[in-house]
This record gives C-alpha cells, sequence and structure tokens, in this order.
C-alpha cells in the first residue's frame, strides 16, 4: 500500500487525529523526564550537541526561554526552519513529525502554553531549554 500524496490528503481528520495522539503521547513523556530528573542530566538525541550548535548559528536571538510564534510560523520563519530541518532528515528519527512545544518554559504544556511544532524544532528548543538550565525549575 503506498501513502497518499500529500496535496491530496487534504484535513484528513483520521490522520491529524493520530497526529494529535503522538503529538501528545510525546509530551507526556518528556514532561514525566524533566519532572522527574531537571533535563540537565539526559540527552534528548544522539546529536544533542551538534543539533544546539547549528541551531544557536542559524537562530541567535530566538528566545528559548519564552517562545514567539512568529518565529515559527511567519512564511519567512517557516522558509528558514524548513532549510534548516532538511539537513537532519537522515540524522534525526521523525525528524519532521508534529510535537507540542511549550511556549513558556516555566509551565506545563496546556492548551495557552503550547504550540504545535516539528520534531527537530521541538529537539532544538528543547535542548537549548535543557543546557542552560531553563528546564531544572520544572523538576519535582
Amino acid at each position: 500500500m503506498s501513502l497518499p500524496k500529500a496535496e491530496d490528503t487534504g484535513n484528513m481528520l483520521e490522520m491529524e487525529m493520530q497526529w494529535a495522539v503522538k503529538a501528545m503521547h510525546h509530551a507526556e513523556t518528556y514532561m514525566k523526564l524533566i519532572k522527574a530528573i531537571g533535563g540537565k542530566d539526559f540527552k534528548l538525541t544522539p546529536i544533542d550537541d551538534e543539533l544546539y550548535s547549528d541551531f544557536k548559528k542559524n537562530f541567535p536571538d530566538l528566545n528559548v526561554a519564552k517562545l514567539d510564534e512568529n518565529d515559527f510560523k511567519s512564511d519567512v520563519a517557516k522558509a528558514k526552519w524548513r532549510e534548516f530541518m532538511t539537513k537532519y532528515e537522515h540524522k534525526v528519527k521523525d525528524y519532521n513529525f508534529g510535537s507540542l512545544l511549550r511556549i513558556d518554559c516555566t509551565g506545563d504544556y496546556s492548551e495557552e502554553n503550547s504550540m504545535f511544532a516539528m520534531r527537530t524544532q521541538f529537539y532544538c528548543i528543547e535542548i537549548a531549554r535543557n543546557k542552560l538550565g531553563l528546564n531544572a525549575s520544572m523538576k519535582q
């Protein structure tokens, strides 16, 4: 069975629901981890250091503590992120899968504090937050 082309899928409700369930499970698992160990003591990917270095080089002014959705959703930002993420297609598992990303790192996932992002974006932001100690306050 072959997968449908993106342009033929439209907004297939079932597909969207599957992505939402997977993204929510990923978010819940991640929150359990940072609440248990604070973030600084684990790696999210085998290439955390490479992702962090490349992210800081390409997005030096992005405030990882409190995100501005325009840094992800504007046409210019989408193009820049797309070019950035493509480099990791064969290095980051599920590099372009949908993920939930906390807008404010001091809060938990909630409707008001979450935005949809690609997995590579999630990794870049959360690796930066962990390296900067911004997730330390989440440890219980």
